[in-house]
């Protein structure tokens, strides 16, 4: 067995910090039992209940919550629609019924694009001007309705997050917005409602949640040690526990260090005392924002050619993934190497859970370069703007990275 290793090159002191993470997590087998007594307890009274398509009717899980809150006596009213990049103008209804209906508390059924949705909602209906302002960096929230989420999709991490993101139809543009006032009261997160889940999204979940995790490990932050084991501990489990799940669906054991992982990778824990970076996320969510793909799936075309574009920045962090994350081994004599081989890896890693390493994997055909400028024109808002923190990227070095994932 290899050692392994415990220090990389410091090159900044370690970063301070605070962590919030109020969200109540009510984690188990019938967990969803609990739902009105939880919203009653968060003085919620007149409810939204805010999900995705037909799966959630389908289950049978939206009847259910819809009874034992009938039971309950809390009113309710329903909205579904939420699809994958969840869409402003469905944000723009809810809103709507929100205030039509007096509603003072939103649950979101279904995974982060319901969750995310039910957040942007939550902000607008406490908002005299246009949600999509803060999304656009042109207002800060300062109010928005509670939200609750019963979890059925582990991946996005947003029932325990501050974070949203949102595709505006008007120009295909996805944006992300934080706020610590929209992290949900409670997350209701029971693995038997995951049994269901296809494969292919099973694993554009897992590189999701794992994504979460790298975009903070990669960091030149060495002087925690602790977030970073904590960080490598999450990927290792992930990375192990998806074929358990991938050949057995119904393992209620498996399934649960999934759902967790969602939830820790995105709840700030592997964030705490380091500067994360986020530029495979910002990249990506102009190709969802283009092409409607799955965002795990978007996430897993992109990282490789960023991660070759940047290495050389600190190989050592690069060594580290390799060895503790994707037990490669330590070529002492040739960092480089074992750093290149560590990205390797996590490519046959992706395609061995049916994830692709590129863009023509991703969307069928070849990208063009005019979509290619495309998308480095809004990623850098205009050419205005930079992404990342482990290497800061500039428009150029964006197109260079597209060019590389082609």
């Amino acid at each position: 067995m290899q050692l392994r290793i415990t220090n990389t090159k410091h090159l900044r002191i370690m970063k301070d910090f605070n962590y919030y993470a109020p969200t109540e997590v009510v984690f188990g087998k019938e967990s969803e039992e609990q739902v009105a007594h939880l919203i009653k307890k968060y003085d919620g009274h007149r409810v939204l209940v805010h999900y995705g398509g037909q799966s959630a009717k389908r289950s049978g899980l939206l009847d259910k919550i819809c009874r034992l809150l009938d039971e309950g006596g809390v009113f309710h009213t329903e909205l579904g629609g939420v699809v994958p990049n969840p869409r402003l103008s469905l944000v723009h209804k809810g809103i709507q019924l929100c205030k039509e209906q007096q509603i003072d508390f939103i649950l979101a059924v279904g995974g982060g694009s319901v969750i995310d949705s039910a957040k942007a909602i939550a902000y607008g209906v406490c908002y005299e001007g246009d949600v999509w302002d803060f999304y656009m960096r042109k207002a800060e929230a300062k109010a928005c309705l509670p939200v609750a989420s019963v979890l059925t999709i582990p991946a996005a991490g947003s029932e325990m997050s501050e974070a949203s993101v949102i595709t505006n139809e008007d120009g295909d543009i996805k944006l992300g917005y934080s706020n610590n006032i929209s992290r949900p009261k409670f997350a209701i997160m029971n693995p038997e409602r995951t049994y269901t889940l296809p494969p292919y999204q099973t694993a554009a979940g897992v590189t999701d949640m794992m994504m979460h995790t790298m975009e903070r490990y990669f960091t030149h932050d060495g002087d925690m040690d602790l977030t970073t084991a904590i960080a490598e501990a999450v990927l290792r489990t992930m990375k192990d526990n998806i074929f358990y799940v991938l050949r057995n669906p119904e393992d209620y054991r498996f399934r649960a260090q999934i759902m967790w992982g969602g939830s820790v990778a995105h709840n700030g824990l592997t964030g705490c005392g380091i500067h994360d970076d986020w530029a495979t996320h910002q990249l990506e969510h102009e190709l969802s924002g283009m092409f409607d793909v799955t965002h795990g799936a978007g996430l897993a075309a992109i990282w490789p050619s960023w991660a070759r574009y940047v290495y050389k920045e600190d190989v050592s962090r690069f060594v580290r993934f390799a060895v503790n994350v994707m037990d490669v081994p330590n070529d002492f004599a040739d960092p480089e190497g074992t750093a290149l081989r560590g990205i390797e890896a996590m490519e046959r890693f992706y395609h061995a859970i049916g994830m692709p390493i590129n863009i023509h994997e991703l969307i069928g055909r070849e990208i063009t370069d005019d979509e290619i400028k495309e998308m480095v024109r809004k990623c850098s808002r205009n050419y205005s703007s930079t992404c990342g923190c482990f290497k800061v990227l500039q428009a150029e070095d964006m197109e260079k990275i597209y060019q590389m994932a082609k």
